[in-house]
C-alpha cells in the first residue's frame, strides 16, 4: 500500500482519503492539548498559512496515549486549536498511533522511517530520561514516543522524514520547503 491509499476519519466521524493530497507535501502530526508540546501548533500554522498555496497540506492526529496529554473530545480539542492557535488545517478523529488500535496510516509510517533518536540539547536528554522509565528498549523499535511527532510525505507520496517532537521547528520548515 502506499500513503494515497489510507483513510482517516474527520473529527466528525467521516471518511478523509489520503488521495486528496495527491501531489501535495503532506505533515502528519499526531498532537496533544496539554503537552509541553502543544505550543508547537503555532509554528505549525504558521507554516501551514505561508506554504499551504505551494502544495503543503499538514494532517492534524490527534492522541490521547502519551500521558493522557488529549483528554477531550474531538469538538473540545478543536475549539481549543482553533481558538488558542487558529488552526486551518484539517483536524482528525482522536487516535492511537502505537498498539493493537493504532491507525493502520501509522503502522505503515512507522515501517517506512524508524526512530533515530532525540537529537541533542536539554529537551531531548530530558525525553530519553523519560522514555527509558516507559520503554527501556525504546531506542531500537519504530513506536511514537510521545505527541508531535511529525512524518514527512513528499508529492509523490513517499514518507521522506520523520521529526521526533524535539526536532527544532526551524529544520521541519526547512525540509519542507525543500519539497515544495
Amino acid at each position: 500500500m502506499s500513503f494515497y491509499d489510507y483513510t482517516l476519519q474527520d473529527r466528525f466521524g467521516e471518511d478523509f482519503s489520503l488521495e486528496s493530497f495527491r501531489d501535495k507535501v503532506v505533515l502528519v502530526v499526531n498532537t496533544a492539548t496539554g503537552c509541553g508540546f502543544t505550543p508547537q501548533y503555532k509554528p505549525l500554522e504558521e507554516m501551514y498559512e505561508k506554504y499551504h498555496d505551494s502544495g503543503l497540506e499538514i494532517l492534524d492526529v490527534p492522541c490521547n496515549q502519551f500521558a493522557g496529554q488529549t483528554p477531550g473530545t474531538d469538538e473540545e480539542i478543536h475549539e481549543f486549536c482553533t481558538l488558542r492557535y487558529n488552526t486551518q488545517f484539517p483536524q482528525m478523529k482522536k487516535s492511537d498511533v502505537n498498539g493493537e488500535n493504532e491507525l493502520p496510516l501509522y503502522t505503515y509510517l512507522k515501517s517506512e522511517k524508524t526512530f533515530e533518536g532525540f537529537g541533542k540539547g536539554p529537551t531531548a536528554l530530558a525525553m530519553s530520561a523519560m522514555l527509558k522509565k516507559i520503554d527501556k528498549d525504546y531506542k531500537n523499535n519504530s513506536n511514537i514516543k510521545w505527541n508531535f511527532t511529525k512524518f514527512l510525505v513528499d508529492r509523490e507520496g513517499n514518507v521522506v522524514a520523520r521529526f521526533e517532537p524535539t526536532a527544532d521547528m526551524k529544520k521541519v520548515e526547512e525540509a519542507v520547503k525543500e519539497l515544495l
